[in-house]
């Protein structure tokens, strides 16, 4: 038996290990997001097998599903829990009703799931304005107080925010948070976040950058491919070799803009969509499987790679998603962002855990949606909607955003039709599209409409199209 006081030398020689190899696993490993907003998705029991047949390092869900959390218990998948939006005012001003929130939700799984992140609220900055934004970081104080109050210490607090909470974020040089939140949110978030020694957690997706301006942004560059375009900030005098280290390190610069330099970053969300409606572009398989294993690649390289701002600096990461979720409101691409089908089956090839050489994955499908669709389009009721009870209530909302925009489906109108709920929403749907298309106006009616060629004219009655050159 060896002497105490080796055994103790031997201890604390397995403690700093155990916890210099804790901390190198806190920044590395790919995650996914396990979203639900589908009807046909695998019970949790199943879609935490098929997590694991992903060999994703972490799972991210958007609540506290107890039967989730219970699928997760034993396995070594580390897993964020969220706070839903609608209980920030009330969690930020009632810390009896946050102890006990986090007594019901998080107490009973923990430590047997190993949960290390709670995240208070959804991306809330990029709703529109209200008081919740202002509430989000006491909302957070009083979590992390319930958290300690019942000893569940491993458990970090956080919040996930979008790009859209940078007013300027290009050159990366020049990152800066919206100056209206800057003293309200982002001072005391970024403070409490660093006395909590927690990540500052953001959504980035270069796809939305790319795809609103193709033209003047790269399609290799934005996944990540080897090329030979860069981009130098004019300010730092760095070299970019593609859209998110850019993205990152606009992050970096408006956090080091009001002192917090060395915050770590989490990256909660990043993903690319297989598919998505017409007039979306690059939103195609070849392009979601090519940047999210160069994802993997990226975050699972030895030494860590980092950003130009932050060489060697690793940052945590979650893909999103595990599934194509068919309920997401939005254009088609939010319901095309799964690595997986509902059925379980893969979209794409992928391991997340890096280990599988590229020559293994079977041959992608050629892209063929990578420049703008052109000709004419028309906005119909989509195949299969079962809910015309939402139909009945998109085309009412249509026909409310103009005046005469819906005349011709009104009686004495040549498209009036008063028994064919389906044909009239179409007719409301292509007006609207047609009048608001160039403001910004889509073809998607939280998920009830899809765009068509087909001409859904008939007789005396002519649909308005929009047309793409």
């Amino acid at each position: 038996m060896a002497s105490p006081v080796l055994l103790l030398v031997y201890l604390l020689a397995a403690a700093a290990a155990l916890s210099s190899f804790s901390g190198a696993e806190l920044t590395r490993g790919i995650g996914i997001c396990y979203g639900q907003l589908g009807n046909n998705l695998p019970v949790p029991a199943k879609s935490v097998e098929l997590i694991h047949g992903l060999k994703a390092k972490r799972v991210k869900i958007y609540d506290a599903n107890p039967e989730i959390l219970k699928s997760l218990q034993d396995s070594d998948l580390q897993v964020s829990a969220m706070v839903p939006n609608e209980l920030i005012p009330r969690i930020s001003s009632d810390q009896n009703f946050a102890d006990r929130w986090v007594l019901t939700n998080i107490a009973p799984f923990y430590p047997r799931t190993m949960i290390r992140y709670l995240l208070v609220g959804n991306e809330i900055l990029s709703n529109p304005p209200n008081t919740t934004w202002f509430r989000l970081v006491p909302a957070m104080r009083n979590i992390r107080r319930s958290l300690r109050k019942f000893r569940l210490r491993k458990v970090k607090v956080g919040t996930p925010l979008a790009m859209d909470m940078l007013e300027s974020s290009f050159p990366p040089s020049n990152g800066t948070f919206r100056s209206d939140l800057t003293d309200g949110v982002f001072r005391p978030l970024l403070r409490f976040l660093n006395d909590s020694r927690s990540f500052f957690f953001f959504d980035v997706y270069p796809y939305f950058a790319w795809a609103a301006q193709p033209e003047s942004i790269d399609l290799d560059y934005s996944l990540l491919k080897p090329t030979n375009v860069t981009y130098s900030d004019p300010v730092s005098g760095l070299t970019y070799t593609n859209l998110l280290d850019q993205m990152i390190d606009s992050v970096y610069s408006a956090m080091n803009r009001l002192g917090y330099p060395d915050l770590r970053l989490f990256i909660a969300e990043t993903g690319w969509p297989n598919a998505g409606d017409v007039d979306q572009i690059g939103a195609n398989i070849y392009n979601a499987a090519t940047y999210n294993r160069n994802i993997v690649k990226k975050f699972y390289a030895k030494p860590p790679i980092g950003t130009p701002a932050k060489p060697g600096v690793g940052v945590p990461t979650m893909i999103f998603a595990l599934f194509n979720e068919n309920q997401k409101p939005g254009p088609g691409t939010e319901r095309h962002f799964g690595l997986l089908h509902p059925n379980g089956s893969n979209v794409y090839e992928i391991d997340l855990s890096g280990k599988t050489p590229e020559s293994e994955f079977k041959p992608l499908p050629k892209p063929r949606n990578n420049k703008p669709p052109k000709g004419r389009f028309w906005c119909v009721v989509a195949p299969g909607v079962g809910n015309m009870t939402a139909v009945d209530a998109a085309k009412s909302w249509a026909c409310g955003q103009g005046n005469g925009l819906c005349d011709q489906i009104q009686e004495g109108g040549k498209c009036y039709s008063p028994k064919n709920l389906t044909q009239s929403a179409s007719y409301a749907f292509s007006a609207y599209w047609a009048k608001f298309k160039s403001v910004g106006g889509t073809c998607d009616f939280n998920g009830v409409a899809k765009m068509t060629r087909k001409n859904p004219s008939h007789g005396g009655c002519r649909f308005p199209s929009v047309t793409f050159r």
